[in-house]
């Protein structure tokens, strides 16, 4: 007996409940919990948009400055409580999945007037916050523990006893699982500093200090870590060549840092400098204000490349006026960009941001757009990947100088696949809707629910769900067209 189509007696079919809506003919994969869906790319989109200000210190604030704990999910934000004897506070901030914000109660964890300095996350819901002592300028470092919406802090401990540490900055190495501080030390011939820190509970100590520039440097120093490479990057200026740009690269090993040699980024006068790491194109990005050039905002893409890094050309993200201080910038890999915010000194002191693409070695931005209309002085600038948002916090003049954050999301559109080498398992034979029983075609099966087809083709499952005669990736063969309407499943 000849049998035209699938032979009842084999078993090339089998039956399954629908996760979605399925139509018959489409190819469907499985998933883990043997449920079956129809191939399809699913995609997530937003447009760029500001939440509204929350209020988290209400007394006067200077000098913000801030960290993401990606374990708990939350936002840490240090600064100097002007309206608390300049007593150096940390609170806690949660951004919701709606861009709403809400933040604990702000805790003290230096009793006296100073200068807050840089904070980084040091993982083990863990922080490290530096600032300088009113009375003798020592830099200091303190463990804060994050509970919830709370955080308690250790003892703290002097990385820099008598040669009066200046614009310190703190990062971590989560390669090495230590902590990197750099800073100018004011009476040391102002070179540029750098100790190796290592947490022990609520404790840190520091390892001996290594010169990354042995000679004078100037203030505001930039830094971040390269997870690619497992590097630290200091960028700073050059006091010893006309106050130029400059970059190190330093590999932290047990307490100690080692540098190769320096990079000039600026081939002028530089200030205000700030960095960050692009963790989709392993992109060192360093915002600076180019003394040279009408102290315009630019910025430069560095690769690193064993102790070593290049930087592609330079960009204007501010070519008319001046901003005040330094930028705050940071990553968001969930768009692919990076945000540099500021105080427009030449607008009022205007809160302005402009949004950066990366393509290569270069950097290209957006036009600015106002996160605060009142006069603003310090800013602070964290990405949450956890609902893939900013944590915008700044010193809002038109209210008192009182502390406020707010949330910034970025547009986006990704586009995720559903289908692997290995979940296809054949073709639909009904439709159904969602939590219904299907049969699929399985491997040997012959699907007659196709059209279009060239018979004696090998066709290819799509990322989209549409059959075609090339592959995609991953690559997942469908099966061989017998006629225009019928495939033999192979999978």
């Amino acid at each position: 007996m000849r049998i035209i189509g699938n032979n009842p007696q084999l078993a090339r079919q089998t039956q399954a409940t629908a996760s979605g809506a399925i139509t018959n003919g489409k190819p469907v994969l499985v998933h883990t919990d043997g449920t079956v869906k129809q191939v399809a790319q699913a995609t997530d989109s937003a447009t760029q948009a500001l939440g509204t200000n929350l209020v988290f210190e209400t007394g006067s604030m200077n000098y913000v400055h801030g960290t993401f704990d990606s374990d708990n999910n939350k936002c840490i934000f240090v600064y100097s409580d002007v309206g608390n004897s300049s007593y150096q506070t940390a609170v806690v901030c949660t951004i919701a999945s709606n861009g709403s914000m809400s933040a604990g109660t702000p805790v003290v964890y230096a009793s006296h007037g100073g200068i807050g300095g840089s904070v980084t996350y040091a993982g083990s819901s863990k922080i490290v916050a530096l600032y300088k002592h009113s009375s003798n300028n020592f830099g200091n470092a303190v463990v804060g523990t994050i509970s919830g919406t709370s955080i308690s802090f250790g003892t703290a401990a002097i990385f820099d006893g008598g040669q009066e540490a200046l614009n310190p900055i703190v990062g971590y190495d989560s390669n090495a699982d230590r902590v990197v501080v750099a800073y100018r030390e004011n009476l040391g011939s102002d070179k540029g500093s750098c100790k190796v820190g290592t947490i022990s509970g609520t404790s840190i100590s520091f390892g001996s200090r290594v010169y990354f520039k042995n000679g004078a440097s100037g203030g505001f120093i930039g830094m971040t870590f390269d997870s690619n490479s497992n590097k630290m990057v200091i960028s700073f200026i050059n006091s010893a060549i006309s106050s130029r740009g400059t970059s190190v690269v330093g590999t932290v090993s047990g307490t100690s840092i080692s540098f190769g040699s320096e990079e000039v980024f600026n081939n002028a006068p530089t200030g205000n400098i700030a960095s960050t790491f692009d963790s989709v194109n392993n992109k060192i990005i360093v915002a600076y204000k180019d003394k040279g050039d009408n102290n315009e905002g630019k910025a430069v893409v560095g690769t690193v490349s064993s102790t070593s890094i290049s930087f592609g050309e330079e960009a204007e993200w501010l070519s008319t006026g001046t901003f005040y201080e330094y930028p705050a910038i940071a990553f968001d890999p969930n768009a692919n960009k990076v945000v540099i915010a500021y105080n427009y000194e030449t607008d009022s002191y205007d809160g302005e941001f402009v949004v950066g693409t990366v393509s290569g070695t270069n950097i290209s931005f957006s036009s600015s757009t106002d996160f605060d209309t009142d006069s603003n002085e310090s800013t602070a600038l964290v990405f949450d990947s956890n609902v893939n948002k900013f944590a915008l916090a700044f010193r809002d003049s038109g209210n008192s100088n009182r502390g406020t954050v707010r949330s910034l999301q970025l547009a986006y559109s990704n586009t995720t696949n559903t289908l692997t080498s290995e979940n296809f398992i054949g073709f639909a034979e009904d439709t159904v809707a969602d939590g219904q029983p299907v049969t699929i075609n399985t491997k040997g099966a012959i699907d007659e629910n196709q059209s279009s087809l060239t018979p004696a083709q090998q066709y290819f499952v799509q990322n989209d769900g549409t059959l075609g005669t090339s592959a995609d990736d991953p690559s997942v063969v469908a099966g061989t067209a017998v006629t225009a309407t019928k495939l033999i499943v192979k999978g």
